[in-house]
């Protein structure tokens, strides 16, 4: 019996004396992991982010009513900008820091390889900017770490280390990273350059209000450095046929049967107005063939009376499961650069061009017709549409942006163009920003508090510091 009891015993020490990995090794259970693969991270997190940016769940993003290019039926208080009902602001806030930025700094704490970390700093770059340009002084520098009640940070001045980090990024973008786990490019590291480089002409131009020094340097770096220059450069993610991997559309308007939203107004009456060939691709034609009529933007709505969006009928285009996903694409990209090319920086050509190329990219991918007619209209020419630069860029950005909800909101703030319409049930002015949620006024009062004095008031109306039109 002692000699089993001393055996026993030299065991258990023998057991004690084995290292701290091992020691963890045989007490974590393989069905419930604590360690996960940076790729596993990363491709979470790209999956997260164009879920949420393409979404039309009006729980989480409401972003194509801000637009104005749709417009609600039955349920009204989201085009009518209440944003308290269903806390939006919460869920596009938890998503985009919890999901987005938690997942892909968790994912570069991990990976050892520099191509991994910079493709993981572009995607944490292009969402730290949609933030502020949602928000404008959020959590930054204190962020994603141990601090519970962060800091809020200067919108400009993040805006500012933006650049410096995409800078900082691109050389980095060589050789081997995520290919399997990136469903963006697959690894294609010339393209993730131009990716890159596309969004730093992004954050470079939308300073050109107001700090037109940095916002030069920033852009024609960029473009010398190169940007999209077709389609074939978008930065886009191939959803698939079966869930949970579907388009997010589809999931909000086809699969749940819903028929909650129409065309608005806003968005049918410019169209008309320009007879724009893409109505086609853009509207179904349920009123009759070539009928399009918006719903009043923000009145309780007849579904059966207005124009449905393509695809209630036929599951065409944006209503398809496999519909991709975009984040950044060269209508963008070229409308950026005539706005530039309006304020004399070198990009490469006259603002004409680079308007023209925004146009026909958006024809190319909608797969629409009549491009040269349309270039000739009187009303769409650049030569002759009515406005300054503003006007005219903005009014076929805008039209661009259609199914990009947030960036056709962004082009109203930054360019004041098209003139959008008040909404009939409440009449409120047009929303500049998100307010901060209500959590944050709950539990991180002091910070909220502060950042909402700096900023102007946490109020729907206040504008982000680029916004100074």
């Amino acid at each position: 019996m002692k000699k089993t009891y001393i055996t026993i015993l030299s065991i258990l020490v023998l057991f004690s004396c084995q290292t701290d990995e091992l020691y963890e090794d045989l007490n974590r259970d393989p069905k419930n992991p604590t360690q996960v693969d940076a790729d596993f991270l990363f491709n979470g997190a790209v999956k997260s982010l164009f879920d949420q940016m393409t979404s039309t769940n009006v729980n989480s993003n409401i972003f194509r009513l801000f637009g104005q290019y749709w417009t609600q039926t039955t349920y009204i208080d989201e085009s009518n900008y209440n944003l308290t009902e269903r806390n939006i602001p919460e869920s596009h806030w938890s998503e985009i820091y919890r999901d987005v930025l938690l997942d892909l700094k968790t994912a570069k704490d991990i990976t050892t390889s520099s191509t991994s970390k910079a493709q993981i700093e572009i995607l944490m770059i292009y969402a730290w900017q949609q933030m502020v340009d949602t928000f404008g002084d959020i959590p930054y520098t204190e962020a994603l770490g141990d601090v519970t009640l962060p800091k809020y940070d200067d919108a400009e001045t993040i805006y500012t280390d933006l650049i410096t980090r995409v800078n900082e990024a691109i050389p980095n973008l060589t050789g081997n990273g995520f290919i399997t786990s990136d469903k963006i490019y697959g690894g294609d590291m010339t393209a993730w350059n131009k990716f890159a480089n596309s969004l730093k002409l992004r954050l470079g131009i939308r300073l050109s209000d107001v700090n037109p020094t940095l916002s030069q340097s920033t852009v024609e770096a960029a473009y010398t450095a190169g940007v999209f220059s077709s389609n074939d450069d978008n930065a886009l993610l191939a959803y698939e046929s079966a869930t949970p991997n579907t388009n997010p559309i589809w999931v909000d308007l086809v699969q749940t049967g819903r028929t909650d939203y129409v065309i608005a107004n806003t968005l049918a009456d410019v169209m008309n107005t320009l007879n724009d060939p893409r109505r086609p691709e853009y509207f179904d034609d349920n009123l009759g063939a070539g009928i399009y009529e918006g719903g009043p933007y923000g009145d309780n709505n007849s579904f059966p009376g207005y124009t449905h969006i393509a695809g209630y009928d036929d599951e065409l285009d944006i209503h398809d499961p496999e519909a991709k996903g975009v984040l950044l694409d060269y209508s963008e990209v070229s409308f950026y650069l005539a706005e530039a090319a309006a304020r004399n920086w070198s990009v490469g050509g006259t603002v004409e061009e680079h308007y023209e190329n925004g146009i026909t990219a958006s024809f190319e991918y909608w797969e629409a017709s009549d491009l040269t007619t349309y270039l000739a209209n009187p009303a769409v020419a650049y030569a002759t549409a009515s406005g300054d630069w503003r006007e005219k860029i903005g009014t076929q950005f805008w039209l661009a942006m259609y199914n990009r909800g947030f960036e056709g909101w962004t082009v109203w703030r930054k360019f004041d163009s098209p003139q959008f319409n008040l909404p009939v049930n409440t009449g409120d002015p047009i929303p500049t920003r998100y307010t901060y949620p209500v959590n944050e006024q709950n539990l991180n009062e002091i910070n909220w508090g502060k950042a909402s004095t700096a900023i102007g008031g946490d109020t729907k109306t206040t504008k982000l510091f680029w916004d100074i039109n």
